[in-house]
């Protein structure tokens, strides 16, 4: 337990933790709680667990998250609209009143104040032990994972292992070496030692999802000045169990990956779950959002007008050139499984370039390598619109797909259903190999990639696809994570990991790179926290006090 001052934050107080507590996992809405009663019963106690997964769904889905893990990295940049260009920009304007790094903050210590309660209070329940051990394990698993994204995100924090009631406005700032030895660690440690392979209900924590989750915390702190020597090598044999202990196997097609109906898939090892009753009846205000922030402006286009299969674009996040020119489309499918190429008419047009019925093409972008199929004579001569590379902006430019949603009630609805992919087995491949290469083992790293690559092999170019140890070096892993995993919640981690958010967004986000600097590496602390807390709270180096 940390000595030394409680911190707790006008902003963050729960006065214990949520009053009306969604029971999401359930699809129950418990209401009108009391925690200083109903949470020291059995019931009670499951319901507290369940609210501490609550905290990852502000993060997770919405704007935020992808604004935060998306903007400012080497593959996306920013799209027409939205009102958080600055964190692509790292202009003057990103600072600690940006409402993202405020809002972050808040909720992931609302769900460490959550966490720290149900282990407060379970003490005081009687029940099976061997059940609330679990329960206990599933929380200190949320409380790392919290706390994993507040030091990846924010560096040196305040850690507090003890449930606050009530409000405190002292604070203190623990290097993150601490927090990860003191809190990160040891909680996904007993996770692991308590949590079961498969859980009863889909969405909560298991010893896998404990597995990959350290493998990860243990591979970033690798890198680090504190690292403890066997980091990589503790990482390497963490991604091993959960490649090869659970059962979990690549799907044979990575586009059947974004399939709405083939979401429980044999390539997840934890997803957190959105409900479609809880979207659709308004009791979950944000649900998947990522169906929104990744199109174009089809909706104003020749024969084109907003539906729900096509989405409602909010042209959030561009592919930048970088990205887009990553793929050999020749030999590899994840451009064309994961980016859409063809909009049908969806309303009747005729005018000068003649007639479009419904269910023509109306719009096309040949994407990638394609453009010299389409000079401009063939572009005017086409009946359709084609789109190439020298007419994107930042209202036309491919579309990722990965998360369309038209499962949504109608055109406007802005909450989508989908589950939020968090961990799957190809990441866990390429963590992997991103540890081997960490103990110089390019050979492992190669087979731990290849294993990736042959999944996204056009058939019957498996061979063409593979690569050998000579091939591998961290950018190479790191372009082989964007042509995986992009869109995905994890590409400013990445690049914060391994040290190249600023090498790599000066090369290739032509909107950042001239105003990026190394503390960019770090968000800055929010002006709530500096402001409530008594003497204010430091700024992170390089932002203005």
């Amino acid at each position: 337990m940390m000595k030394g001052k409680k911190y707790t934050f006008l902003l963050l107080a729960l006065l214990f933790i949520l009053q009306s507590c969604e029971k999401f996992l359930e699809e129950e809405l418990i209401s009108d709680v009391s925690s200083g009663t109903y949470y020291t019963t059995e019931a009670g106690l499951e319901d507290a667990v369940d609210g501490a997964y609550a905290w990852l769904k502000g993060f997770y889905g919405p704007e935020r998250g992808f604004t935060m893990t998306t903007f400012g990295t080497d593959i996306f940049t920013n799209g027409a609209d939205g009102g958080h260009k600055r964190v692509n920009f790292y202009d003057g304007s990103f600072d600690a009143t940006e409402s993202y790094v405020n809002e972050s903050w808040r909720d992931w210590y609302k769900g460490v104040n959550q966490a720290n309660s149900v282990i407060n209070r379970s003490a005081d329940v009687e029940m099976d032990e061997a059940k609330k051990t679990v329960w206990i394990a599933e929380v200190r698993w949320l409380r790392a994972f919290y706390y994993f994204d507040i030091v990846r995100t924010y560096g040196d924090a305040h850690l507090s292992l003890e449930e606050t009631i009530g409000v405190e406005v002292e604070a203190t700032r623990v290097p993150a070496a601490e927090i990860y030895s003191q809190a990160i660690i040891p909680d996904l440690e007993f996770a692991i030692a308590n949590l079961p392979d498969v859980s009863e209900n889909y969405g909560r924590a298991t010893k896998a999802a404990a597995e990959f989750l350290l493998g990860k915390v243990l591979l970033r702190r690798s890198y680090t000045s504190y690292a403890a020597g066997d980091d990589a090598s503790r990482a390497e044999a963490l991604f091993g169990n959960v490649i090869n202990n659970y059962g979990f196997t690549l799907l044979d097609d990575y586009g059947a990956l974004w399939d709405i109906n083939n979401q429980e898939n044999s390539e997840i090892v934890w997803n957190l779950t959105i409900s479609k009753v809880l979207v659709d009846d308004g009791t979950d205000s944000e649900g998947h959002r990522g169906h929104l922030y990744f199109l174009m402006e089809y909706d104003v286009r020749r024969g084109m007008t907003r539906d729900i299969a096509n989405g409602r674009p909010w042209k959030r996040f561009r592919p930048t050139p970088f990205l887009l020119g990553l793929w050999d489309r020749s030999m590899d499918t994840r451009y064309d499984k994961g980016f859409k190429h063809v909009w049908f008419a969806n309303k009747e047009v005729s005018d000068e370039r003649g007639t479009l019925a419904i269910g023509d093409t109306a719009l096309y972008i040949p994407g990638p390598g394609m453009d010299g199929d389409w000079p401009q004579a063939a572009k005017d001569a086409a009946p359709y619109v084609v789109y190439t590379s020298g007419d994107y902006t930042e209202r036309i430019f491919p579309s990722m797909n990965k998360w369309i949603d038209d499962t949504r009630p109608d055109r406007q609805k802005t909450q989508g259903q989908r589950d939020v992919v968090l961990m799957r087995l190809a990441d866990a491949y390429l963590l992997r190999a991103e540890a081997r290469l960490q103990q110089a083992n390019t050979t492992g790293a190669a087979e731990d990639i290849n294993a990736v690559r042959t999944r996204a092999a056009v058939d019957g170019m498996e061979a063409a696809m593979m690569i050998t140890p000579a091939d591998v070096n961290l950018d190479f892993l790191l372009d082989e994570r964007a042509r995986e995993m992009y869109g995905e919640h994890a590409r400013w981690w990445d690049l914060t990991r391994t040290g190249k958010l600023v090498e790599r967004v000066r090369l290739h986000n032509v909107e950042a790179a001239s105003n990026i600097q190394d503390y960019h590496n770090l968000r800055p602390i929010g002006q709530d926290q500096i402001d409530r807390t008594v003497g204010g709270y430091p700024q992170n180096p390089g932002y203005p006090q």
